[in-house]
């Protein structure tokens, strides 16, 4: 088939985890002691951590959101989810980037935050 494009290769809006590292459930639940004060359910089953990447020097990035730019917390809520990730034994850094996009939406909140905010 001549002059056919070559396929588009496009990035997804939220990278994939780095599920398969030995630290990856450790650092699940230290996201899931940080609460937003405004909402009784944890950030990570509220769905505002996208993405966390683990290295081979275990150098954690965590890619997240909050549920509105206007959030009083928006300034200090990366610090807390920084603070918490340390506390993970064989952790050697965490950087925490707040992105805007994808817009955050109920959609990505777990069966188990839903439950709790009574939307099941």
């Amino acid at each position: 088939m001549p002059n056919d494009p070559a396929p588009m290769v496009c990035e997804p809006l939220i990278r994939p985890s780095t599920t398969d590292h030995p630290l990856y459930d450790a650092v699940t639940e230290a996201c899931r002691t940080v609460h937003d004060p405004e909402i009784p359910v944890n950030i990570y089953d509220l769905g505002l951590i996208y993405t966390i990447e683990i290295d081979d020097e275990n150098a954690i990035k965590v890619i997240m959101t909050l549920t509105a730019p206007g959030c009083p917390v928006a300034g200090e809520m990366p610090g807390w989810v920084e603070d918490a990730i340390m506390l993970v034994p064989g952790v050697q850094s965490v950087q925490v980037d707040l992105v805007w996009e994808p817009m955050w939406g109920m959609d990505m909140m777990s069966d188990e935050a839903r439950l709790e905010l009574g939307f099941m």
